[in-house]
């Protein structure tokens, strides 16, 4: 399927490629923040390889709130410096990844005028309030600062409050006497804007690499020693410095590089995608950004046809051992129910749940909410047994990645002895270079599209929303590929399936349905649906039938099991139905049998 394409060669290798190879520096970690080291350095001509030991992305980063934001509730704590530079990293964003990131309308409900004004003035001294609903006069004292701090940069309307409009008396509960508006942004799909600062990092500097599936196990002196993590094999590679972007996994990755520890802890963020159309239709396109009556901030938004509801804020010791829990669940249902009691809402209407951990600085504060979202730059020198820096990066928050990832290859190229030599802030992300800029720019756009690929009219606005401005390229290669809908999802294509499978790293059947696609995060995955793509993914990547019904299997019970989505049990047999569906899944797959044994011949190289 290269030729559905107009991009570079695949940058994504297995380890076994770059064995012996020699990289200025190695990143460890591919969420967001590594991810933009890589980008950054890269574009600065330095030979980058970056692994990761699950898929790219598959930690935090894909499972964050979907904000780009600049941080309202960061402002009574004080940390106007840092949101002073996510509404600009916002603002950034929302020209360089067009395609990715929008504008979001935000509506906060208001029950009192002075509510929250000695809490708010309590916290911002360092001190822990009683909980208090914030009140008219204490948000628009935050927004004013807000509309000051995000100026710079800024595509947006400011902010404006009034009284409560007759449409949201029927939304909201009966005691919001006036609603605040502001704007910030949103991402439609988070991980595929990883993917594309990876494929421009390599068209920058084609001696760049990714693995993900790879496991770093060791540094001493230059060498590092990685493993493959489905065929177990060893390699190593030398290096005149490390990245170490591994987020909650920090400190472990830390002690294993020979660096000093502890420096992070993490707290879990569980999210619920609902279907709801009643909510969702009342909305208006806008997130509700509201407290809770306990005092936690929620939100609420209209997402992909469906509702995205967030967040908990849980301490965690161990990032690999999460799951949103049936309490979790239960309570954003709750506070559900408390803002918008018109509506009613049940385990049913929840069709896809996630969790990330958030990577923050280790903090003694009281409560999670009030640890600093916040970044540093953090250096082990090189030891006696390590002759090469690791730079650590410590905090953050998605919105902010650009600017993390400028500072801490500043301090990389420090240490290389080398100079800067252009800047990411103006540069577009991936699809979002050459983007139409307005309606009717968009719609010769898709009328170029349709003509020249003959693909339908839809399906050149679906590729454009999808991929921006690569959609051109894109569309002429499925178009000669055939473009076949599948069958219980029309659409994607068979083509686009296949090319998603051998052109973005693509090693198991999860990475393929949860982080290239939205079809699980929008509860559109079915069993029939689940197999079709595994048969698609089989061919491309040429897994035999041992592997196809192991990784079959492996998707579903992470879909069931990780994501609440309603899929047969393993051990059910059910006939197929040719039936697509966006609701509860009903049809299925033959069902999948117990785990096989994968002998490494079988995993592909």
């Amino acid at each position: 399927m290269n030729s559905a394409s107009s991009f570079s060669p695949s940058p994504f290798v297995r380890p076994a490629a770059v064995a012996g190879r020699h990289f200025s520096t190695v990143i460890v970690g591919a969420g967001i923040n590594g991810v933009g080291v890589f980008r950054d350095l890269s574009l600065q001509g330095v030979d980058c390889l970056i692994v990761d030991k699950g898929d790219f992305s598959a930690g935090a980063s894909s499972a964050p709130s979907r904000m780009i934001h600049g941080g309202l509730r960061y402002l009574e704590s004080g940390s106007f410096s840092l949101v002073a530079e996510a509404t600009r990293e916002r603002n950034l964003l929302l020209r360089n990844a067009p395609h990715l990131v929008q504008p979001l309308k935000t509506v906060v409900p208001l029950s009192s005028f002075f509510g929250g004004l000695m809490s708010s003035a309590l916290k911002f001294l360092g001190r822990t309030p009683p909980q208090r609903t914030r009140g008219l006069l204490a948000v628009a004292t935050g927004l004013r600062l807000y509309d000051l701090l995000g100026r710079r940069q800024r595509v947006m309307p400011n902010h404006r409050i009034g009284r409560v409009q007759p449409a949201d008396r029927l939304l909201f509960r009966t005691a919001v006497r006036w609603t605040a508006t502001f704007f910030d942004a949103w991402i439609s799909h988070p991980e595929w804007l990883v993917l594309e600062l990876m494929r421009d990092a390599c068209r920058d500097e084609p001696r760049s690499a990714a693995t993900n599936h790879c496991r770093v196990t060791g540094c001493a002196g230059k060498t590092i020693t990685l493993r493959d993590e489905i065929t177990g094999e060893v390699v190593q590679v030398t290096a005149d410095s490390v990245v170490n972007a591994s987020g909650a996994w920090l400190d472990r990755s830390t002690a294993l590089l020979g660096g000093a520890v502890p420096r992070v802890m993490g707290t879990k963020g569980s999210h619920l995608v609902l279907d709801h159309p009643a909510l969702r239709d009342a909305l208006s396109g806008r997130m509700a950004y509201f407290e809770a009556l306990d005092g936690r901030v929620c939100i609420v938004y209209p997402f992909l046809g469906r509702v995205l509801v967030g967040s908990t804020d849980i301490p965690v010791d161990d990032p690999d051992q999460i799951t949103t829990e049936p309490a979790e669940v239960d309570y954003l249902l709750e506070v559900l129910g408390e803002v918008f009691p018109n509506f009613r809402f049940g385990r049913g209407n929840v069709v896809y749940t996630y969790v990330g951990v958030r990577p923050l600085a280790r903090s003694d504060a009281d409560k999670p909410g009030q640890i600093s979202r916040d970044h540093s730059v953090v250096v082990d020198p090189p030891s006696p047994s390590r002759d090469i820096p690791v730079v650590g990066l410590v905090g953050g928050k998605w919105t902010t990645f650009r600017a993390l990832a400028e500072e801490a290859t500043d301090e990389v190229l420090q240490w290389l002895g080398r100079e800067r030599t252009a800047s990411t802030r103006q540069l577009p992300i991936g699809g979002g270079a050459h983007m139409p800029q307005d309606a009717q720019a968009t719609e010769q756009f898709v009328h170029r599209i349709t003509t020249e690929s003959g693909l339908a009219r839809t399906r050149a606005q679906a590729l454009l929303r999808r991929y921006g401005a690569e959609a051109f390229g894109l569309a002429q290669g499925f178009k000669v590929a055939g473009d076949t809908p599948l069958q219980h999802a029309s659409e994607y294509s068979v083509a686009e399936i296949a090319w998603l499978c051998t052109e973005t790293g693509v090693i198991h059947l999860d990475d393929l349905v949860i982080r290239r696609t939205l079809l699980a995060i929008r509860g559109l995955v079915t069993d029939a649906l689940l197999a079709e793509m595994a048969r698609i993914a089989a061919e491309a990547l040429g897994w035999d039938t041992g592997r196809e019904q192991q990784e079959l299997h492996n998707c579903a019970t992470a879909l069931r099991e990780r994501h609440g989505v309603r899929l047969a049990p393993a051990a059910a047999t059910h006939a197929h139905d040719t039936t697509e569906t966006t609701t509860a899944p009903t049809d299925a797959a033959p069902a999948v049998q117990a785990p096989l044994t994968i002998h490494p011949a079988l995993s592909p190289s």
